[in-house]
């Protein structure tokens, strides 16, 4: 319940049963994969119905959901540093701020393009069509992965315009793919770069389609969060909750979470999502 990604495909959020299922491709090489995840103890438990793996698929299903939920994230600091306030000490109790994201910063970063300027409902569509024009096909259920770059690259920049519904985002789908096949851009080295925030930052806009609301919400998937990412909904969220259904400019909103420094986009988003969390958790 911590990212919406839950409701873009290739995920798809089981509420009643509480389990997430997802296709992942493993690097390209065989066929992709259909996971179901649910929670076990204090574990989670990763089935693959109707298909033997051999050891090198297993260990990339085993990478790509310790990533997707975020187990190896380092979050003692942040416990620390919001244990102490009664108003944020819940996101210790519940276990919160390991947001869900994709296997891939690839497709991490088309999605975030794909929630710029536009509604939910649109940035679903958006996803949807990709995804089941595009993304391979596990052979057990005919569930379809996320595209390959190589695939979005492929298409016509007509592809993104007419059958995603995509408008001004058509060419930035067709550029960034692209730039990703060809190898001037490397995406996924964004995770481990040593460059400071603002300096990545700076790297991220250079994508057509990524301004700064985008590179922040980026830089949150990517276990940076010192940058609160604000939009229409976090504001008009942020008013209502703490400031008595009156707008707040984002210099107040700032104040608002300064004392968790480094972690104070981590700590806007679970103050923003808790009910998100509390009700369903």
């Amino acid at each position: 319940m911590s990212h919406g990604w839950r409701a873009l495909l290739p995920f798809e959020f089981d509420e009643a049963g509480w389990s997430i299922t997802r296709v992942l491709d493993l690097d390209g090489e065989g066929a992709p994969v259909t996971v179901h995840i649910t929670a076990l103890d204090d574990a989670l438990s990763v089935n693959t119905p109707r298909r033997k793996l051999g050891k090198r698929d297993a260990a990339g299903i085993t990478r790509d959901v310790r990533h997707m939920f975020r187990l190896d994230d380092e979050m003692s600091v942040f416990y620390a540093a919001v244990a102490d306030d009664p108003k944020f000490d819940w996101i210790v109790r519940e276990g919160a701020g390991r947001l869900l994201r994709s296997p891939t910063v690839y497709e991490d970063l088309v999605k975030t393009i794909c929630t710029t300027n536009c509604s939910w409902a649109l940035t679903t569509k958006m996803v949807e069509g990709m995804v089941k024009h595009l993304g391979r096909p596990a052979p057990e259920d005919g569930r379809r992965a996320f595209p390959t770059p190589e695939a979005m690259a492929a298409e016509p920049e007509s592809f993104y315009r007419d059958v995603v519904r995509a408008g001004y985002r058509a060419n930035y789908f067709k550029e960034l793919a692209e730039r990703v096949v060809s190898g001037e851009l490397d995406v996924e080295s964004w995770m481990t770069s040593e460059l400071s925030t603002a300096e990545l930052k700076r790297e991220m806009k250079r994508v057509k389609g990524v301004g700064e609301y985008a590179a922040d919400n980026l830089l949150k998937l990517l276990g940076r969060y010192d940058c609160l990412a604000l939009d229409s909904w976090v504001r008009a969220t942020f008013s209502r909750l703490h400031n008595k259904g009156r707008t707040a400019d984002d210099r107040k909103i700032a104040r608002h979470y300064a004392r968790f420094q480094e972690w104070r986009g981590l700590a806007l988003w679970c103050d923003m999502t808790r009910d998100w969390i509390e009700t369903k958790g």
